[in-house]
């Protein structure tokens, strides 16, 4: 029998996504109720600006006082899409004093200070969801909580940025410089004005955050997750990729050690081979590849932003969560046992694709691999072309072996040294293979 009463729900922020999950509330209402086993009724949205409220939502709920909003006691749910670390943080710490859990799509206080989060919801009793906090509508953070929490993952392996995504996609296939594609991709609504924390992968490093504190039952946070962005990829670079039969795509990447005793998690551009499920990620889309030891590969696929796609991850946790409220009961929470610590960036081990500009005179390459060689870092293709303006210039492009990343910033380092290399041109790791 459905429960007569409705469940009430706290809305913080009213933008793209907070009225997309409104608007849902409303036209699905009823199904919501079937599926939860009881109605579910919008009880109150903070907004800082009234006056620009979406069409469709009541006045008389709307108010500037989020404290007071989830201070009343009466509230089952709080939805938080405001973003940012405060008052986010306070906000939903409050909440659940004050007898609510919580849904949230706020990667960013999440992968900063998850912790807080975390405790505050276990201390009280009540649930923390946030699938939308990573991948926008596909189905990740569920998964990885519970359909494999009974397996060992070992790796994950993700594009969960669709304006990086777009924009190395335009360079790619349609040969636009970088500037170009951002312009392309700030047109369509992918990029934002300042488009900062995605092409400079903030955006992707809070979510590998995420990501990997779930698959691997430890705390990461956000200082811990190596990143790169992806502004110095060159045109010259997806060529090269051509010829390696690769293409280049922002990755985060985590990764348990191989004895098992820590992590790495680390955001950065990188070759991957065409045969990868990843490479064929156009567009916008967001994948992400989980290698498990018993269930082996698995690859979610889906739009990563927007605000239809993340409100119908936030409206899937909501049902969850009120469906917990009804039993009596929590779904799962922070799993963090193992408490493995985060290696840094230069244990990490991988190959490598490096252009130097180089003097064209005999020599210089065994020059270079002898720098490799006191190095540790073993060669595995060189190919040398000469500039075509004749001015005693070669373009000289080296693909290594597998190797710790320390061991090839020693390189590189040495390589800057020697008088017969003119620049190092670009450095990208080779991943995925």
């Amino acid at each position: 029998m459905m429960r007569t009463r409705p469940l009430k729900v706290a809305l913080l922020g009213c933008g793209v996504v907070g009225s997309e999950v409104a608007r849902i509330m409303t036209t699905h209402a009823d199904d919501l109720a079937a599926r939860i086993g009881a109605p579910v009724e919008l009880a109150g949205v903070a907004v800082r600006r009234p006056a620009k409220m979406r069409a469709g939502i009541d006045p008389s709920l709307v108010t500037t006082d989020a404290t007071a909003l989830v201070k009343r006691g009466d509230i089952d749910v709080v939805v938080e899409v405001i973003g940012g670390i405060e008052p986010a943080r306070t906000l939903i710490t409050t909440a659940f004093e004050h007898g609510a859990s919580v849904v949230s799509a706020n990667k960013a206080l999440l992968a900063e200070d998850g912790t807080t989060l975390y405790d505050a919801a276990a201390r009280n009793g009540r649930d923390l969801y946030f699938e939308a906090a990573v991948a926008g509508a596909i189905p990740l953070v569920r998964p990885l909580r519970e359909s494999l929490a009974g397996d060992k993952v070992n790796r994950v392996l993700g594009i969960v940025n669709g304006t990086t995504n777009f924009i190395l996609d335009r360079m790619d296939s349609a040969g636009s410089g970088y500037s170009e594609a951002l312009d392309e991709a700030t047109a369509l609504g992918y990029a934002e004005a300042d488009p900062t924390a995605d092409v400079e992968g903030f955006d992707a490093a809070a979510k590998a955050a995420i990501l990997a504190g779930i698959a691997f039952h430890t705390r990461v946070r956000l200082d811990d997750v190596h990143r790169e962005g992806i502004t110095e990829v060159t045109s010259a670079d997806l060529a090269s990729a051509k010829r390696m039969g690769c293409t280049v795509k922002l990755l985060a990447i985590c990764e348990r050690a191989a004895d098992g005793r820590s992590v790495t998690a680390r955001v950065h551009p990188a070759m991957i081979p065409l045969s990868h499920p990843l490479a064929s990620v156009r567009e916008a889309y967001n994948a992400v590849f989980i290698e498990a030891e018993a269930a082996g590969q698995l690859m979610f696929y889906g739009p990563g932003a927007g605000g239809s796609p993340t409100a119908s991850a936030v409206l899937g946790d909501l049902v969850a969560v009120c469906r917990n409220k009804l039993a009596g009961a929590t779904g799962p929470g922070e799993s963090a046992y193992t408490q493995l610590p985060v290696s840094p960036m230069g244990d990490v081990v991988t190959r490598y694709h490096i252009s130097l500009d180089v003097a064209d005179k005999p020599g210089v390459l065994a020059q270079v691999a002898t720098v490799f060689a006191e190095h540790g870092v073993s060669i595995d293709t060189v190919r040398q072309k000469g500039r075509p303006d004749g001015a005693g210039e070669a373009a000289l492009v080296v693909v290594t072996h597998r190797a710790a990343d320390a061991a090839l910033s020693g390189t590189v380092a040495a390589l800057r040294k020697l008088d017969t290399v003119r620049g190092v041109a670009s450095i990208m790791r080779v991943e995925g293979e």
